[in-house]
């Protein structure tokens, strides 16, 4: 596991949710099937750990403080659980098919969850034998991170086909828990299967609880920006100080602006790749088991939505701008339309060096039209 599970008092924001997950454990019969969809980082996978640990545990009561079932802290399910030893308590994401028996999974991109790993990690081990005293209200539970990688696509879904019959029927006592940040990408019949819980974006209240509790401090430089930029979500803000978006944002912010004004800026394209290159070395460092591919994906992401941002903003300032807007607005679109190219180009394995050079002058040609 890759964190203890913390409990249902512990997921910050999401009151309605927490809400529906106590009353699910006061019924008498547990539903088998669940997905947590809502936008990342906002607590989804946090809540599913918490769920799973207290639902195995056969101390779990309500809180009389919190008002929440709680497990009790010194139990053996608890223990096993905060140690990230628990064997009925399977976290499934696709960096497990670094573990594949098939050399030829084993080096794959990780661009989605491989069916290998649901067959090897869910499927086969949903059938056997619970190996820790069932006592609780699920004896083994199945967290499926990043469900929406399941498949590229839902018309094209073999990984998910395989999982509808354990999904249906699962043996008696077993919980699946799908989540996920892109529902629609799931097929309807895994949909109609799973009880849904959904979360959302915290408020600014939210957010400084959860940062106290967290005890994450802003640079008081960017601290306003990085919590807009956040929008809601702990788990961007933390992905965002880890990348030092800020800091990205101080060097090409001023590129952005010259092609904003219809002038040249040959070095968008460089500056952009750099700190691409950069960032997918770091994560490739931080997480060894990582594909180079998803290393360079997640770092290209996080330009790209930079860049989003910053035309979003010029977007909203030309709409509300007095007669004649329609140029810059249409403009700004076809830019963001130029990004979601970018990005496929990175999915194709196209170097960021290219993807972002043919990118910066795209923008600036059709900036700078919009001014002429």
């Amino acid at each position: 596991m890759r964190r203890p599970p913390g409990r249902l008092a512990d997921v910050v924001g999401q009151a309605r949710a927490v809400t529906a997950l106590s009353r699910a454990m006061a019924l008498s019969r547990l539903h088998h099937a669940w997905i947590f969809h809502g936008p990342p980082g906002v607590g989804k996978f946090t809540a599913a750990t918490a769920f799973a640990a207290a639902i195995m545990d056969p101390t779990t009561r309500v809180d009389p403080t919190s008002g929440l079932p709680e497990a009790d802290p010194a139990g053996r399910v608890r223990r096993l659980c905060d140690s990230g030893n628990h064997p009925d308590l399977h976290i499934i994401t696709k960096e497990l098919a670094r573990y594949s028996d098939d050399p030829r999974i084993r080096v794959g991109k990780q661009i989605t969850i491989a069916k290998d790993v649901i067959e090897r990690h869910l499927i086969h081990p949903a059938g056997l034998a619970p190996t820790v005293t069932p006592g609780g209200l699920a004896t083994k539970v199945f967290i499926v991170d990043e469900a929406e990688l399941l498949d590229r696509s839902p018309f094209n879904a073999p990984t998910q086909n395989s999982l509808l019959k354990t999904l249906e029927e699962p043996p008696p006592g077993t919980v699946i828990i799908l989540v996920t940040s892109a529902e629609d990408r799931l097929l309807p019949t895994i949909r109609s299967r799973c009880q849904r819980v959904g979360f959302g974006r915290l408020d600014p209240e939210s957010m400084n609880e959860w940062m106290r509790r967290a005890g994450v401090v802003l640079p008081a430089e960017s601290a306003a920006w990085l919590l807009e930029y956040a929008d809601g979500s702990p788990g961007d803000l933390l992905k965002s100080l880890a990348t030092g978006i800020d800091r990205w944002r101080a060097r090409i912010g001023p590129m952005l602006d010259r092609i904003d004004r219809g002038e040249p800026c040959a070095e968008l394209g460089g500056a952009m790749a750099e700190l691409i290159d950069a960032e997918a070395e770091r994560l490739a460092k931080a997480s060894p088991h990582a594909s180079k591919e998803a290393s360079n994906k997640v770092a290209a992401d996080s330009m790209f939505r930079l860049v989003a941002d910053h035309l979003r903003r010029g977007l909203r300032c030309a709409a509300v701008a007095a007669p004649p807007a329609d140029r810059p607005v249409r403009a700004r679109i076809k830019c963001l339309e130029l990004l979601v190219e970018a990005e496929r180009h990175v999915d194709s394995n196209v170097q960021a060096i290219f993807a972002c050079s043919n990118l910066a002058a795209q923008l600036g040609v059709v900036l700078s039209s919009a001014r002429s």
